[in-house]
Formats: structure tokens, sequence, C-alpha cells
């Protein structure tokens, strides 16, 4: 079976030899020395000033969300083109989505609609960078100051990624990544925040650790959302690979695009301009092909090939956002056209392009 991502992993001795130490100390979770000491590994490799480590990106998404200090009740503008975690932290937080359509090209929020959506009622601004690809931060900063509006940025496709030289981390008034085992940066499970304001350190803090400040002081309602050293020591592992594992990831890519340019009905997202991938997925949208997407779907199944529709149903779709006021995909007519089109197909670093090949000749044949 060729599954749609594996996840990377150094070797098991290099991974044992990081985890050594705990049998040592016993020191297993609560921000011990690998949590310390892949916060300053991250930091360095991101070039931001503070990154809050968490045991998963949702709850480092909710978790900042809620930083922010945003009005219950408040309008979050966001996109229905993403994982249902992104629209989950914004109403686990008391706050109404917004759901802003795509750019046909890159997948992101279209910022020209974007800000049509803005009421008196609108708080802050929940973009996400889908695939790899990064959201028009220039344009939706412009906006965002225009009406003084919070922007975070769900990064779980971008670790990595840079425009311009600068890192995908360093966008909005914070930007959150997924360390999940399917993505190109993995920690097993985890996630991280990655912010400049130096007055979040303490709040980020206190909300995924009880609230506690010291052995008897609670100065703060919080919860459990801390990275175990477990994970941290694999995110240890993976830093030092990380760069080796994109540029496998790019021959894949790369391969993929070959074999499908100029092929009818088969689109791809355009490289964009002066940023550096991290070629997270390979999207592929099926539009006018021989076959539709539901076909190649199952088609590649035949083969033990698992592909994904990745992002479907939108999350403006799903049965427990269709009585939202903003909800009914019709009103995001460019991502419901690319829901209903769009596969991920295999692509992982360890990928051979043999199978790459293969993969394309199924589909093309």
């Amino acid at each position: 079976m060729i599954n749609v991502t594996r996840s990377s992993m150094p070797s098991f001795e290099e991974y044992c030899e990081e985890i050594r130490p705990l049998w040592e100390s016993r020191w297993l979770t609560n921000m011990g020395v690998k949590h310390k000491e892949l916060e300053g590994m991250l930091c360095d490799y991101l070039k931001t000033p503070h990154v809050a480590l968490y045991t998963n990106g949702h709850l480092a998404l909710e978790n900042v969300i809620a930083a922010m200090n945003l009005p219950q009740g408040g309008e979050v503008i966001t996109t229905p083109f993403t994982f249902v975690s992104t629209t989950h932290s914004i109403v686990r937080n008391g706050l109404v989505p917004v759901f802003c359509d795509v750019d046909p090209k890159t997948y992101t929020m279209d910022v020209e609609k974007m800000e049509s959506l803005i009421t008196h009622k609108t708080v802050a601004i929940v973009p996400v960078h889908v695939y790899g690809n990064l959201c028009d931060v220039e344009a939706i900063e412009a906006v965002a100051k225009k009406h003084n509006l919070k922007v975070i940025y769900d990064a779980a496709h971008a670790f990595g990624v840079r425009y311009k030289g600068v890192s995908a981390a360093n966008f909005g008034d914070a930007s959150m990544f997924s360390f999940h085992a399917t993505k190109v940066y993995n920690t097993i499970e985890g996630g991280a925040v990655c912010f400049k304001d130096d007055t979040l350190v303490q709040l980020l803090n206190d909300l995924k650790n009880f609230g506690i400040r010291g052995r008897e002081e609670v100065g703060y309602v919080g919860g459990n959302a801390k990275m175990s050293e477990f994970q941290a020591a694999m995110g240890i592992c993976n830093l030092r690979h990380l760069d080796g594992e994109i540029a496998k990831r790019k021959a894949v890519v790369e391969r993929y695009r070959q074999r499908f340019a100029g092929v009818e009905g088969i689109i791809l997202c355009d490289e964009q301009d002066g940023v550096e991938s991290n070629y997270a997925y390979f999207p592929v949208v099926f539009d006018g092909f021989k076959r539709d997407r539901n076909e190649i779907y199952e088609l590649l199944q035949e083969y033990s090939i698992v592909a994904r529709k990745y992002f479907y149903p939108l999350t403006n779709d799903i049965d427990c956002y269709r009585d939202l006021p903003t909800a009914g995909a019709d009103k995001t007519p460019v991502a419901k056209h690319i829901a209903d089109r769009v596969l991920t197909l295999p692509l992982y670093a360890d990928l051979s392009l043999e199978d790459v090949d293969r993969i394309c000749d199924i589909i093309l044949n």
C-alpha cells in the first residue's frame, strides 16, 4: 500500500540516544530539558522571538485565540477550505466564524472578498496557509491594520515555508504550526504558537499548564496542553534532518509536475513568487479530465494507493455548522468548486520516483 503520507522519522538508534537521559531523570513531561531545548532550536530555525510548544496543533490554535481576549460573540473571518480544527478553535472560544471564499489559484483566503465581510462585529481574522501555499500576508496585514483586527494564522501546513526570506512563523499577531505525524515536520503529535508580543509568554503558559505559576501559586484558570519530553525529543531529532527531507519531497513534486504538465483537465497549483515551499502536499484538481475526482479516488484504491479528498467537505457545509447564519457552501462557490474536485496524491520524503510514475500512469492511462 502507498499511503497519502508517511511520517518522517530519525533512525531508531538516534531517537533512542535522544531519549536515553529520560530514563535517568524520569522527567517525562512538565516542560523539562528536552522541551526547553526544542523551543530554543525552533526559535533559531524560524528566526522568531517566541515559541510556545503544545501537545497538538489544535490546542495551540485554540489557546492562542483565547489569549487574544476577543469579545464573546464576536465574528472571526476565516476560510471553509481547511481542516475542521480551524473552525472548531474559533467556535470553542465563543466566537462566530464568517466564511470567506478562496483564491482560485492558491486556495487560500481571497483578500478582496475578505474585506467586504468586515462589520462592526468583526474582531479577528484567522487565515489558513494551504498545502504549503502562503496567504497574501501583505494584503491581509494592510486590511487588519486598517480595521484594527487581530490576525492569527493557521500555519499547520507551512512549517519551513519562507516568503522573501522571512519564515511563515513571523506573520500576523501569531502563527500556529501543527507537528502531527503526517506533517512535513513532526513531534509524533504536537504543535506550536509563534509570536512577538512578550506579554503573551505568561498567558500562553497559563493556558496550557493549569495557570500554575509556582509550587503554591495558581494565577489563571488554564487547561492542560503541554508537550511531553518524548514528543520534544522526536522534534529535536527530526529538525536535524528537516532540510534534507524537504529536498526529497521537492524531487517527488517535480516528478509529478513533469508527468502532469499540459494534461487537459488536470489543474496544479502554480509555484508562488518569493515563496520557498516545504512541499507539504500535492493537490490535483480534476476539472474536465476524462474521469472525475471520485472515480480517480476509487481507481487508485483498487491499486492500494491512498489519496485524500483534502479538503472535503468544506467546514461551512458539515453537519455541526450548517445552522450557522454564515454557513452554506453556496456562499463560497470557488471553495466549493475546488473541494468537489481536488485530490491530494501521495507525497512523502521516502516515496520513490518509480512509485510516483506508477501513480501517474494509473491516472493518465
